[in-house]
């Protein structure tokens, strides 16, 4: 009887490789060799991945009946980036990443390019451009504009002619 619940509790428990990977369910080779099927991915309520290959997943098996069991986390140390303690990120196996880092400092690396689909991108500070800006439509400026430290709105003058330019007519 010992023995028999003993056997169960063991079987509870087991973490293997991932084989192959579907929407909701994942193959798995555990330790003792053993490939197992019918394995269901969890994943958190707002969040979706697709993990490779080749990935370790943590198992459970309710009643220790491992013809039915749950993901409970996969994780491919492959791709693990280097954090300082307390840091968080979300990337992805080919070097893009969003970090949110010590001081406050959320840092954005992607490979080609970032969207936001949005129909309003707002900032409640200054925005630094390190390349060059191009605007498709048009841009509405609300307050002073300079090119070079210099005024260049529509309140400057001329120093040939001394004459306020009044804007585009």
């Amino acid at each position: 009887m010992i023995g028999s619940v003993w056997r169960r509790l063991q079987l509870l428990c087991a973490q293997g490789v991932v084989n192959l990977i579907g929407a909701d369910k994942i193959q798995a080779r555990v330790l003792d060799g053993e490939p197992l099927d019918n394995i269901h991915r969890v994943e958190p309520y707002g969040f979706s991945y697709r993990p490779k290959p080749g990935s370790r997943a943590y198992l459970f098996f309710p009643a220790g009946d491992r013809s039915y069991g749950v993901a409970l986390v996969i994780g491919d140390k492959r791709y693990q980036m280097d954090l300082q303690e307390g840091e968080v990120a979300l990337h992805d196996d080919q070097g893009n990443f969003v970090k949110i880092g010590h001081g406050g400092v959320v840092t954005a690396k992607a490979s080609a390019k970032v969207i936001a689909d949005t129909p309003l991108f707002e900032t409640t500070q200054d925005a630094k451009i390190g390349g060059k800006l191009i605007v498709m439509g048009g841009a509405d400026i609300m307050g002073a504009i300079s090119n070079n430290g210099k005024n260049v709105g529509s309140s400057h003058t001329h120093a040939e002619t001394g004459v306020n330019t009044m804007g585009v007519n």
